[in-house]
């Protein structure tokens, strides 16, 4: 919901406040993202609808938008500790593009981090590293931050009707 709400409600909510508001979403008939299984059980999540279901963005001046051409955005995304450095960022990026598309988004735009120094903690690479947009055919769109590029895919050119 960090992306969700503005910073005074997502604090007012933190915890089980946040959990039901994002219980809330999807009772509502929202998908707020994707949920990946192993088996029955879930082991990861992407986050992901259209730019303005993310206010948050609005507000960044790191994040603003980069023109005016309607654009769903990839936020975040949380892999369990068991399966993490196991190749699955590829697969959900994957699973996003095609999910957008889907849902008849054209472009698909993901804020991910580029760290300085080849390895950063994973705490801090919830949006996702830039090399792993770059190979799932994601492009540079803009940087305003040295750390923080906008990224986007053109679902059009990768799955064409």
């Amino acid at each position: 919901m960090w992306w969700r709400l503005p910073r005074a409600e997502f604090d007012r909510g933190k915890g089980e406040g946040n959990r039901q508001a994002l219980k809330q979403l999807v009772d509502s008939g929202e998908a707020p993202g994707l949920l990946f299984y192993d088996g029955g059980r879930a082991v990861a999540w992407c986050s992901l609808a259209p730019r303005e279901r993310f206010p948050r963005l609005e507000r960044s001046r790191i994040l603003k938008p980069v023109d005016g051409r309607p654009v769903w955005s990839v936020v975040c995304f949380f892999v369990d500790r068991r399966r993490r450095r196991k190749g699955m960022l590829p697969a959900m990026i994957a699973a996003a593009k095609e999910y957008a598309r889907d849902q008849g988004a054209t472009l698909l735009e993901a804020y991910p981090v580029e760290p300085k120094q080849g390895r950063m903690p994973e705490v801090f690479a919830y949006t996702g590293l830039a090399s792993s947009f770059a190979r799932c055919g994601f492009k540079e769109v803009a940087r305003r931050s040295e750390s923080r590029p906008v990224m986007r895919c053109n679902l059009a050119e990768d799955f064409p009707r």
